[in-house]
């Protein structure tokens, strides 16, 4: 069974930086597509990035392309967001999801869905 464990949130001021980690375990990902999604309160889930665990190949949404970069770490299982220049608007839950098969934005392509880690940006 594919567990996905985040961690890596927390309080920052806007302007700062957090690295947010997602530890998958029960499976080998050579196939799975990695995504990170936010959901904020009251708003719908949504997309921030997606990484092929195969070839590294990173798709952004417009919302983050230039701030946040997703990777992945083959040795450890293992997929980051770094996320840089915060802003408040940024504050949500952070999951990580997997999906086998191709590259998407949708989160209800995915299967495989962690806990969350909270992210606040302070004004």
């Amino acid at each position: 069974q594919v567990q996905l464990v985040e961690s890596g949130g927390g309080l920052v001021q806007a302007g700062g930086s957090l690295r947010l980690s997602c530890a998958a375990s029960g499976r080998t990902f050579g196939s799975f597509y990695m995504g990170w999604f936010r959901q904020a309160p009251g708003k719908e889930r949504e997309f921030v990035a997606v990484i092929s665990w195969r070839t590294s190949f990173p798709y952004y949404a417009d919302s983050v392309k230039g701030r946040f970069t997703i990777s992945r770490d083959n040795t450890k299982n293992t997929v980051y967001l770094q996320m840089n220049t915060l802003k408040p608007e940024d504050t949500a839950i952070y999951y990580c999801a997997a999906r086998i098969g191709t590259m998407s934005r949708n989160n209800s392509d995915y299967d495989y869905w962690g806990q969350g880690t909270q992210v606040t940006v302070s004004s």
